[in-house]
């Protein structure tokens, strides 16, 4: 199924079957399973069941394609769209012709099997975490096998167990290639399932820590409060996803308005009526984002539009207001790793 939609603002669109999520178009942030993106432009997000996406604006133009069967999922190469590791699973089809040719055509094919050959492609090119395909295949099983078996008390030493005979020293595996250990992947499924029945279930706090495998619920609590910042039942009442709160669109829009002349904080948090220590907490909580990354993500983005079209780097620094080129390009490479120079390169010469 290919569909074109206008997202709702903060609606929550659960995923049913493995989707591909195209934005056309739109400003803001974009929510994933309680975690918010704010580089999605010109990617190309693979969603699975169980998923969730919410748009933190309202002018999102988005493609949706879904997958019908599952017999297109049985090769393990197609694992490195569908099943996220440390971060939102995508593929930059911008970089990718024949992303972009299937993707402008899509709705009059049949061949929905053919976008996820050249995704696949494009993310064993992409490369995210510098490892070899036998690398990513031992990283996608302990993945499995932990979306499988968090509930049953699964710790890094069972899961090495599991996978044996591979040549590697798993535990330095995952650590080397994704920056955590087996245990946070462990401990942030456990964390993000428990999130969704919080927020989407009726079921009770007690029952949610059963479920997800803690033994007693006040350490659940103790846990939970620890990582989040709040209990799951001050969650709940945060989240409460059938009231669409706009506060995250006021500031988007106020970003979008005003991020290329005012950089400050306190410019912001005046035109909300709050205090910039208010307005910083509140947009974290929403968020888990400060309020200057925010500020710092909209005048990237807009950078990156602008050197897209060729506009020079001095033009560009007095566009976004910065005194001297210089000072514009140690940002953007502060920000993106590459200066604006070599983005462009790295762009145009893959």
């Amino acid at each position: 199924m290919v569909e074109h939609f206008k997202a709702e603002i903060n609606k929550v669109y659960f995923i049913e079957n493995y989707t591909l999520i195209a934005i056309r178009s739109g400003s803001g942030a974009i929510e994933v399973d309680f975690e918010t993106f704010l580089d999605w432009q010109d990617k190309a997000i693979y969603l699975s069941k169980g998923q969730y996406i919410k748009f933190l604006s309202d002018d999102f133009d988005v493609m949706r394609i879904e997958f019908p069967s599952e017999e297109l999922f049985k090769s393990n190469d197609f694992r490195v769209l569908f099943k996220h590791l440390i971060s939102l699973g995508y593929i930059n089809f911008d970089e990718c012709e024949k992303c972009k040719q299937y993707l402008s055509n899509s709705v009059f094919s049949n061949d929905v099997s053919s976008i996820i050959d050249i995704s696949t492609d494009q993310w064993y090119w992409q490369n995210p975490f510098q490892a070899k395909k036998e690398e990513y295949q031992i990283i996608f099983d302990i993945k499995d096998i932990i979306d499988v078996e968090y509930r049953n008390n699964i710790n890094s030493d069972k899961l090495v167990t599991a996978i044996q005979n591979s040549g590697y020293n798993i535990n330095h595996l995952i650590k080397n290639k994704l920056g955590i250990t087996i245990n946070t992947m462990i401990q942030r499924k456990k964390l993000v399932e428990s999130k969704k029945d919080i927020a989407f279930t009726d079921k009770s706090i007690k029952e949610i820590a059963y479920d997800k495998g803690y033994k007693d619920p006040a350490y659940f609590n103790r846990v939970f409060k620890n990582k989040i910042g709040v209990t799951p039942n001050e969650f709940r009442t945060s989240f409460d996803y059938k009231n669409r709160d706009v506060f995250m669109q006021n500031i988007i829009e106020l970003l979008h308005l005003y991020h290329k002349q005012e950089h400050s904080l306190g410019f912001y948090a005046d035109k909300m009526n709050m205090s910039v220590k208010a307005l910083s907490k509140k947009v974290r909580q929403k968020i888990n984002i400060p309020l200057g990354q925010l500020i710092r993500t909209e005048l990237i983005n807009s950078a990156k539009e602008s050197l897209n079209k060729n506009v020079s780097i001095h033009e560009i620094a007095h566009e976004l207001g910065f005194e001297e080129p210089n000072h514009f390009s140690s940002f953007f490479k502060h920000q993106v790793g590459v200066t604006p120079t070599e983005y462009i390169l790295k762009k145009y010469n893959r």
